[in-house]
């Protein structure tokens, strides 16, 4: 598993370890034999520095760009909201992420709804966006579960075919090279340039390889 340093991916990662090591207490002597060699390994990205998880970073985007074209404009009640954003998470766990066999005839691919439930996430069959009624509130609910489920596939397979980051060969800093440190956790900063602790300049003095 690899994420971004969020609290919430921390915590995941000890309970996770929490979790399996009491499966390992509790269960009989064959399988902690079978079993005791495996896990999961938790990376973490480096912090402030969103761009290395670019892939899953541009799904986010896309998703709140889909999410304000498709219910900006209307108001819903907390459960109403709360159905629309359930159904908008099944979309984007449904989606491809490797075929699951070599069998060409398995046509089933991978999705992240496979670790989240071990089984693709399914729905029951839907009448089309275009004969849902904007007039009832339910209906509501399901035509924009339908925008935003039309939208966001399109989107997300345009996206599997283009990767802008790095095509482009630049000047890596060397040493003399002066340089601007910028921290987003520290205030902005103040008239006095002398006073202000947001910005630094630094002399690369490490060797380069």
């Amino acid at each position: 598993m690899m994420s971004d340093n969020g609290k919430t991916f921390i915590g995941a990662q000890r309970a996770t370890e929490r979790d399996f090591v009491k499966f390992l207490n509790e269960c009989s002597a064959d399988i902690v034999k079978k079993y005791a060699t495996q896990g999961i390994k938790w990376q973490y990205i480096q912090p402030s520095a969103p761009h290395v998880g670019g892939l899953w970073e541009s799904a986010v985007k896309s998703f709140k760009i889909h999410l304000k074209k498709t219910a900006a404009t209307h108001k819903f009640t907390f459960e109403e909201f709360t159905t629309l954003l359930v159904r908008m998470e099944a979309v984007l766990n449904s989606r491809p992420l490797s075929a699951l066999s070599q069998n060409p005839a398995d046509m089933t691919a991978l999705t992240p709804g496979h670790f989240l439930r071990g089984a693709p996430l399914l729905a029951i069959p839907e009448p089309n966006a275009e004969d849902l009624s904007l007039l009832n509130r339910w209906e509501k609910v399901k035509a924009l579960h339908h925008q935003f489920s039309r939208r966001w596939k399109e989107d997300y397979l345009k996206d599997l075919q283009k990767r802008y980051k790095w095509k482009t060969s630049q000047r890596d800093p060397q040493p003399g090279d002066l340089i601007g440190i910028k921290k987003d956790s520290l205030p902005p900063p103040s008239d006095d340039w002398d006073d202000s602790k947001t910005f630094a300049t630094a002399l690369i003095t490490t060797h380069v390889s």
